[in-house]
């Protein structure tokens, strides 16, 4: 039998690594579907219960592996369910394809069913490069091409394959006028800044006497650069959330996370620094970078379209983190500097650290949400894949949880969706079977996305060598992270109708699944319930009811404000009730950026 278009992608694409696709079928790839019965599922069809859920698990496995991750959908809805996590791995700089089916080229033209102009639909999210399949012969090019452009610009890709090409006999490109042939290979490639520029930078560090460095997840590959870079400069390292793993927590000098979901060390390491070294971030809130003209301030970043932004920086090293670092220390001066401002940073940390706890053990009705996070810390295993989903869950992922060597974590971080940390979890477990993975996941984003996809990990658990996955939810009936930010930004209280959701018995819902479900409904069962789920012998769901009134404190409201406030409103004094119900403008006035005083 002839090999057909279809049964060619699926080849090459085993040509090239792949070894999972994302995807929900539809007649728009039937040809693929039946060229997958053909190659026995290889590579392997992960069935989603939606397409958008697809995208998402190949943008956590491409997060998680460094791999390129696959996704598949058929034509019209299909591909439109896709968009929201393409745009995931667009803004987050993640290599993720899609391949796409298509009406028949017949009837393209002609209003038929399902029939969506893709090109248009996907050249904002697949910029860097989405073809059409109209003849055999453009295989493998548009393949080869859609594959290396994902790798080469670290964004989605998007190659459309129409029905009836699919079922098309293959043929390769002849040597001839307009054929396009192409090649596998994809060989490994550094850039490096030019020597005049490293120069300049390094006499810019040289002379600051206050360093602070921000790493992002650019820096994930220089993690023994960053530290002797930053052991030379006594500097102090804060981290973009998406770079959270990429240096230890456990690292003196490590201020934890930047921006409103960051650290009071953190923000307090960029208000008083005189010289800024940013590795592999394009963090985008500049207002958490130190004051325009404050800090002398180096980039290194390997894509010259994302360098000189967000910051009036002097110099800007295009090149990859590791290669840059590793050419760049030779010239710094480690002995000239003394060490007050390396033990204020480290001084700093420390009492972040004790803050953080008494935060946590502050009684809450019924559970403090920080102490669900601040608990789950020391029992994660040292091979833990961490993924957060966006919303007040996100604050003590980022707060709570210490990220040590060999631990990976992630999150919707430029984009900031709803409905990630569940598909992004099941994506991990494809990456790495053989580690457990945890979502720490919003009741809203649960009833979004997440409980559909407890049934994709119920159908795939047995496929993985450790088949631990815990879903950690915080269950407050409320969309809580929007309700904060009415309050804290618009003076408003929070608006029930939107605000307000449904009681869900998502551990319930779990155990219907034959998954290990926990509801814990007290502060002192909490620690049980995670090392329950910890302990499961296949995907477990853990479900805490949550103080929806614990306030997310922004890193800029003062030591005093972070532990008085959440005491008072938590005692339950009269704050609590008006937050509760009608908010609280005047206290979370104090809060907004400019009103606190510097201690």
């Amino acid at each position: 039998m002839s090999t057909t278009v279809a049964d060619h992608i699926l080849r090459r694409l085993r040509e090239w690594g792949v070894a999972d696709v994302f995807g929900y079928p539809g007649d728009g790839i039937n040809g693929l579907l039946a060229a997958w019965g053909r190659a026995e599922n290889q590579p392997r069809f992960v069935q989603s219960r939606h397409e958008e859920m697809s995208a998402f698990e190949a943008v956590g496995y491409a997060k998680f592996s460094g791999r390129l991750g696959v996704c598949a959908a058929t034509s019209g809805p299909g591909a439109i369910h896709l968009l929201n996590g393409l745009y995931d791995a667009k803004l987050d700089h993640v290599p993720v394809l899609a391949i796409v089916g298509q009406t028949h080229r017949t009837a393209m033209g002609g209003s038929y069913q399902q029939e969506v102009d893709l090109h248009t639909l996907f050249k904002d999210v697949a910029s860097d490069f989405v073809e059409t399949v109209t003849v055999p012969e453009q295989l493998p090019n548009v393949l080869d091409r859609a594959i290396r452009t994902a790798y080469a610009r670290r964004a989605p890709t998007a190659v459309i394959v129409p029905g009836d090409v699919q079922e098309l006999a293959y043929s390769a490109p002849t040597h001839e006028f307009k054929m396009v042939p192409s090649s596998l290979d994809r060989s490994a490639w550094t850039a490096t800044p030019s020597q005049e520029s490293l120069e300049r930078a390094a006499e810019i560090l040289n002379s600051g006497d206050k360093v602070a460095i921000l790493a992002g997840q650019g820096a994930r590959g220089a993690r023994a650069e960053v530290e002797r870079i930053a052991e030379l400069l006594g500097a102090g390292v804060a981290k973009a959330l998406l770079g959270k793993d990429a240096l230890s927590d456990e690292l003196p000098y490590v201020t934890g996370s930047i921006g409103l979901l960051g650290t009071r060390p953190s923000y307090e390491l960029m208000r008083d620094c005189d010289t800024l070294l940013t590795i592999g971030s394009s963090f985008p809130y500049s207002q958490f970078l130190p004051e325009f003209g404050r800090a002398r301030a180096v980039q290194i970043d390997i894509d010259p379209h994302m360098v000189g932004m967000r910051y009036p920086y002097e110099v800007n090293l295009v090149g990859d983190a590791q290669a840059t670092l590793q050419r760049l220390i030779p010239m710094l001066d480690g002995e000239s500097r003394g060490r007050e401002w390396y033990d204020t940073v480290c001084a700093n940390v420390v009492r972040w650290r004790d803050v953080m706890e008494r935060r946590a053990e502050l009684s809450a009705h019924p559970i403090n949400p920080e102490y669900v996070a601040h608990a789950l810390d020391p029992l994660l295993p040292g091979s833990a894949v961490v993924s957060s989903d966006s919303g007040s869950a996100a604050n003590w992922y980022a707060r709570h949880l210490t990220m040590r060597d060999g631990m990976r974590g992630s999150l919707s971080g430029t984009l900031a969706t709803m409905g990630c940390g569940v598909p992004y979890a099941i994506g991990a477990k494809f990456a790495h079977p053989d580690r457990p993975a945890i979502a720490l996941v919003g009741d809203g984003a649960m009833q979004m996305n997440g409980m559909a996809e407890l049934i994709t990990a119920a159908k795939y658990q047995d496929r993985w060598e450790d088949p631990r996955l815990v879903v950690g939810v915080f269950n407050n009936h409320d969309l809580n992270q929007v309700t904060w930010e009415m309050r804290a930004m618009e003076g408003e209280p929070s608006f029930l109708p939107s605000q307000e959701i449904p009681d869900v018995q998502y551990a319930a819902f779990a155990r219907s699944l034959g998954l290990t479900g926990i509801r814990v409904e007290k502060a002192e069962d909490v620690e049980a319930g995670w090392r329950a789920g910890l302990e499961a012998d296949g995907p477990a769901v853990i479900e805490f009811l949550t103080d929806p009134a614990v306030p997310p404190v922004p890193p800029h409201a003062t030591w005093d404000q972070m532990e008085s406030t959440a005491a008072a409103v938590l005692k339950g004094d009269a704050d609590r009730g008006a937050m509760v119900r009608q908010g609280f403008k005047a206290k979370v006035q104090e809060f907004l950026p400019g009103r606190e005083k510097k201690h």
